[in-house]
């Protein structure tokens, strides 16, 4: 049959009615997926469910062989570009049928994997269509996050991902899922004595969607599988991952999930290569604990699949290196793509000098440095003789500049926080206030906010109208957003803080305070506060956690149309 001699409204007719059924099939794969693997099945039901899979097998490779035979654009690039990946794994899955020693290959686990992965790409693009239209990106954001994580709670509490003695609650599993996507740490229940394997695997998807983003992830699918998203599109994504321009979207996309995995297998062998043979599990315990724990850090989540987390005995004496490890992720995550793109540059000699660092590369590792150096000289200081009392000096200054990361956004908690003096809580919820950089996998009001603040202050102090830095001025809406933010921020802390006390009067105001704080921050460190939240509270908490990780500003953004300024001036007024 050739696509010439079919009139093209009746091969664009058919190729439509493809691929809705496609669509269906895919969200169909998705939903048998959870089925098979998060129910308990008998053996036939695990049979019919495997003859749904080949249903959907088979129109997958009906809608490829249709688009390349109807569509001549799909023709010429049938095998070539980036919009090959989803040919080329479908023929991977046919391959058996013409050379059966291909055993891998034709196993249903290989098949199912890769017809799982094509449903979720089929889904992933439609939802960029959908997208594409006049879309408010902050609204976009907010809304993937909140059904992401709507989602995560309905697959946590089921039967296969938890152990069979442990009743999980559908708010202890919604909150779970609210503290993984967004990436902070704070779990009502023991992760490693609640969730089985398959749990500890959806939380730590959970964590990696929500580190890298809904639609960062979306986007750079659709981009890889599909070849190309539209304008409308690519105008949502310039702005949700703040790339220069439309032409450098996937360059951008690349960037960020290249760095995001290189650094987190890179993480996972040095964790790995610290704890083998000293947890008394088996490999694949360890090599999962390891996977987890680099995932979890570099998104700064703070979660753990051990128990004690890194607190347990068994890691915390004398195990210098999985710290050392850890918090390298947890500053990796935290300080931004851009900065780890420059950081880039400047290993590969592209860069020779600092000043040519960016304005906000230089300002974000600045300030950085400044936090992490007063964080860990204050907690030393406050509790060389008090936490850290007993130990040599080197494991008083590891933990010392661990628990100066740590609440950076990340949550591993090492040392029982209760054990802290009230100064050190004080730096710790500060340091959780603050947290990470702009476009990075941390939370809080940002070390970009907290420096632009400063320099504000300075200025004032100094009798200057204008913020001058490295040589340059910066803009008038720089330093409205970080006021907007840092005053957002401390009203939103300030309800929240009020409302918790009020729903839990058991607690105290200083674990109210810090709950509350660490859950906007996105952090995940707590005074042993979290598993005696009442439900209300942990409501509080999750819209907490929500509004750190989308942020004040955009979920505000969300609900109005951008506007521009007005075409004339006010008369000018002061205030007193």
């Amino acid at each position: 049959m050739d696509g010439k001699r079919i009139p093209s409204h009746i091969a664009e007719l058919v190729l439509r009615v493809v691929r809705t059924v496609t669509l269906v099939s895919a969200l169909m794969m998705v939903a048998g997926a959870i089925i098979n693997y998060g129910f308990p099945l008998t053996s036939d039901q695990k049979d019919e469910v495997e003859l749904f899979f080949r249903y959907v097998w088979i129109v997958f490779i009906i809608d490829r062989v249709l688009h390349i035979i109807l569509d001549p654009g799909c023709r010429r690039t049938a095998f070539r570009g980036v919009s090959s990946g989803k040919n080329v794994l479908l023929l991977l899955t046919v391959l058996p049928l013409a050379l059966p020693s291909l055993n891998f290959l034709g196993s249903s686990i290989f098949r199912n994997g890769v017809l799982l992965l094509l449903s979720v790409m089929e889904l992933s693009n439609f939802l960029t269509h959908i997208l594409g239209k006049r879309t408010n990106p902050s609204a976009v954001m907010a809304i993937s996050f909140l059904v992401i994580i709507l989602i995560g709670s309905l697959l946590l509490i089921m039967p296969n991902c938890t152990i069979p003695e442990v009743n999980l609650s559908w708010i202890d599993s919604l909150f779970t899922a609210t503290s993984a996507v967004c990436v902070t740490g704070l779990v009502p229940i023991d992760v490693a004595a609640t969730f089985t394997f398959s749990g500890q695997l959806i939380i730590i998807l959970l964590i990696q969607i929500g580190g890298l983003g809904v639609m960062t992830l979306t986007s750079f699918f659709a981009l890889f599988f599909m070849g190309e998203i539209s304008v409308g599109n690519q105008m949502v994504v310039k702005d949700l991952i703040s790339s220069e321009s439309l032409s450098s979207i996937w360059s951008t996309l690349k960037h960020i999930i290249a760095f995001t995995f290189t650094l987190e297998i890179f993480g996972a062998l040095l964790i790995w290569f610290s704890i083998h043979g000293t947890l008394g599990v088996g490999l694949d315990d360890e090599v999962f604990f390891s996977v987890f724990h680099a995932v979890s850090a570099f998104c700064n989540a703070g979660f753990s699949n051990f128990a004690q987390g890194l607190g347990n005995p068994l890691i915390l004496d004398g195990n210098y290196l999985i710290f050392w490890t850890v918090a390298f992720l947890v500053i990796a995550g935290g300080i931004g793509y851009p900065v780890l793109v420059e950081l880039k540059k400047a290993f590969a000699r592209k860069i020779r000098r600092v000043s040519a660092f960016s304005i906000n590369t230089r300002i974000v590792l600045g300030t950085t440095g400044i936090l992490l150096v007063a964080g860990t000289v204050l907690l030393a200081v406050f509790e060389w003789n008090s936490a850290f009392a007993g130990r040599n000096a080197f494991w008083k200054v590891t933990q010392a500049f661990f628990n100066s990361v740590s609440p950076r956004t990340a949550g591993f908690i090492s040392i029982d926080l209760t054990t802290f003096c009230a100064q050190s809580a004080l730096v710790y919820m500060f340091l959780m206030w603050v947290g990470g950089a702009s476009q990075s996998t941390a939370g809080g009001i940002k070390v970009n906010t907290l420096a632009v603040a400063c320099l504000n202050v300075l200025a004032v102090m100094r009798g200057q109208s204008r913020i001058e830095i490295h040589n340059r001025e910066l803009t008038r809406n720089s330093v409205h957003r970080a006021n907007a933010v840092i005053v957002a921020s401390i009203l939103v802390l300030s309800v929240g803080i009020l409302l918790a006390s009020i729903v839990d009067p058991d607690l105290s105001l200083r674990a109210v305070a810090f709950e509350c704080i660490s859950a906007f921050g996105t952090v995940g460190s707590s005074l042993n506060a979290t598993p005696l939240l009442t439900s209300a509270g942990k409501v509080i908490i999750m819209l907490l956690m929500f509004f750190g990780r989308v942020g004040i500003l955009t979920i505000v953004a969300s609900f109005f149309r951008p506007r521009g300024d007005r075409g004339y001036r006010l008369p000018k007024a002061e205030i007193m």
